[in-house]
């Protein structure tokens, strides 16, 4: 064996003897330069102590943003250590397929998978969409596995074939399903159930087909959202927003940081979630008893032993409340009205297109017709958003208690001193497409911006929109609704979940992170949570001791590696005493020259 000797003069000397680099690994090579490059930094960290004083807050944005830029990367489906998984959203107008993956979990228990969305060669994210929805299927549920075909076969092609058998499957149909007798959703999911299995070798049972629950909707949602937010990350950093929590039987408490609500409206319901703490009062046992269904209980933990990440949320669904849901209802009320107005007053108002009723949540100049009961109620804009407000604040369905809450339904209160909320959906959209406020939320801002546009003539609207002035996404549609659902959307958040005016923690936003955040990814980090156990456990059950010749390998090379530090750092201490001494030595020699300058003109004197 081939020998490398050398000896360091210093105060004593010392020899050591290498083995000859060709028998060292690769990997033990680079191990030495990483230590060597970090060793050196360790160096000019400390000999510049600048670098590392005030630049804490500058790194953590770094790395956040660093972290975005590679959630948009390609996946890397050569990595055969990355695990993948299935959600399929069969909503009531189609279906869509998301595909996600994450690497193996890094043995914490106290952390979560690492689940991102799967992204093509292109960066863009894995989806398909079919349409209709799957509820079309309840008269012929033997084709519900046909449907699902094209979906399942598009995910397929992205996932490593030797991945298939290990990668869990799950269906998750939502309201489009809710709708349909009991007995046909569950024909639908036996033949998936039955089906699916022969054709494709996902993991995938009878477990993983189902329909769930608005509620079970919310959370996952939440779930989401908080996620990509990183408000399960329970390491605190110094700005960071946290909240002592109880948890646990024991009533203990624990400090981690500040999770986000939600509000979601769409065009048929208005979804709210956030978390409430575990020690909240009811004001009476009639709304504790009507908590019940609306509060949700859970542990994202991979171990039902730890407390930190269990969660107590509250969310409920409002039917109807939706932006376009609550336009129909609006223009029902008007019509009942003004007919049963006409009828009493012996009147014509709106029968014909001279007599138009003024809607004030039209703006000006814009006519339009509702048709009902084979009638046509003839309107016409008048542009008020501040009457707009009032009429449609009976389509609150408020109770009629001190605290009158929407559609009755009981809500905890929400502490709007510490609390954080992000609004999604019509939110965004009645905020940002055509007022362009979008983002953090201003109650007076917008109440200005929506009474603005209110009241400008529709031939004004209609020429801005030509000369594309509106947000991209904006449509007719939009223009004609938006003083109507600005509104709607003001007296929802303030009125009805009691949004103080002054409210400074309110974001309306479509993306997080350039990122479209969809309940999917929460579902999939819920029903995935005890898989990190699962690396943990084969982690513990490896074998404690290998045999004696591959411990001393590594053992002594690691050994040397250490020695190397010591002995490069030794070298940089001689060194520096070196130059004490040295500098010692001439301000001794400086100083006798200067005493004996001073002795000999003494000596002259």
């Amino acid at each position: 064996m081939a020998r490398i000797s050398f000896s360091c003069l210093f105060p004593g000397s010392w020899h050591c003897s290498l083995p000859s680099v060709t028998q060292f690994s690769r990997q033990r090579v680079v191990l030495l330069n990483i230590l060597i490059v970090v060793f050196i930094l360790i160096v000019v960290i400390l000999a510049n102590p600048q670098l590392w004083s005030s630049r804490g807050v500058n790194v953590r944005q770094f790395r956040r943003h660093l972290d975005e830029i590679v959630d948009l990367e390609a996946t890397d489906t050569k990595d055969t250590q990355l695990n993948y998984g299935i959600v399929i959203d069969c909503g009531s107008s189609g279906s869509r397929v998301f595909v996600y993956f994450w690497p193996p979990h890094n043995g914490n228990p106290h952390d979560l998978l690492d689940i991102k969305q799967m992204r093509d060669r292109n960066s863009k994210p894995v989806v398909k969409k079919i349409k209709p929805g799957i509820s079309s299927m309840a008269l012929t549920p033997e084709k519900a596995s046909d449907y699902m075909n094209p979906l399942l076969s598009f995910a397929a092609s992205y996932i490593p074939k030797a991945k298939h058998k290990e990668t869990p499957l799950y269906i998750l149909c939502t309201a489009g399903m809710r709708v349909l007798p009991e007995s046909q959703q569950n024909a639908i999911l036996q033949d998936l159930v039955k089906n699916v299995p022969q054709q494709f070798d996902f993991l995938f049972s009878e477990a993983h087909a189902e329909v769930i629950s608005g509620k079970q909707e919310g959370v996952y949602a939440w779930i989401s959202i908080n996620f990509v937010l990183g408000r399960f990350d329970h390491v605190i950093e110094e700005e960071d927003n946290v909240v002592s929590v109880t948890v646990g039987t024991q009533e203990e408490s624990i400090i981690r940081k500040r999770t986000v609500g939600i509000i979601d409206m769409g065009g048929g319901s208005l979804q709210i979630a956030y978390e409430v703490p575990k020690t909240m009062r009811f004001p009476s046992a009639e709304n504790e008893e009507a908590a019940k269904a609306m509060l949700a209980e859970f542990n994202l933990g991979c171990d039902l032993q730890h407390t930190e990440h269990v969660y107590r949320v509250y969310v409920t669904t409002f039917m109807g409340f939706g932006g376009n849901f609550a336009r129909q209802r609006y223009e029902d009320t008007v019509f009942n009205s003004t007919v049963t107005q006409n009828r009493l007053h012996k009147q014509q108002l709106g029968l014909n297109p001279s007599t138009p009723y003024l809607d004030p949540c039209l703006p000006v100049g814009l006519t339009d017709k509702i048709h009902r009961q084979d009638l046509d109620l003839h309107i016409a804009g008048k542009g008020d958003w501040d009457s707009c407000k009032q009429l449609v604040d009976p389509l609150l369905l408020q109770s009629n208690d001190s605290q009158a809450y929407l559609n009755g339904l009981y809500q905890p209160a929400i502490d709007f001193l510490n609390s954080e909320f992000y609004g999604f959906s019509e939110l965004f959209y009645s905020t940002e497409d055509v007022l362009r406020i979008g983002g953090l939320y201003n109650s007076r801002k917008f109440a200005k911006a929506a009474k603005d546009y209110c009241s400008m003539p529709w031939k004004t609207l209609t020429e801005r929109f030509n000369n594309h002035l509106y947000s991209s996404h904006a449509d007719k549609h939009r223009l004609k609704y938006q003083c109507f659902k600005s509104a709607w959307v003001y007296k929802v958040v303030h009125d009805g979940f009691h949004f103080p005016l002054d409210y400074p923690n309110l974001k309306t936003a479509q993306l997080v992170y350039e990122k479209e955040v969809q309940w999917t990814l929460g579902a999939m980090l819920y029903k995935t949570r005890f898989l990190p156990l699962r690396d943990i456990r084969q982690e513990n059950s490896r074998p404690a001791h290998v045999t004696w010749f591959r411990f001393s390998f590594v053992y002594n090379h690691y050994l040397f590696f250490v020695c190397i530090l010591v002995v490069l750092l030794s070298i940089i201490l001689y060194i520096l005493r070196l130059r004490r001494i040295h500098r010692r030595q001439a301000w001794d020699s400086a100083l006798d020259l200067m005493l004996l300058e001073e002795g000999v003109l003494v000596d002259r004197n």
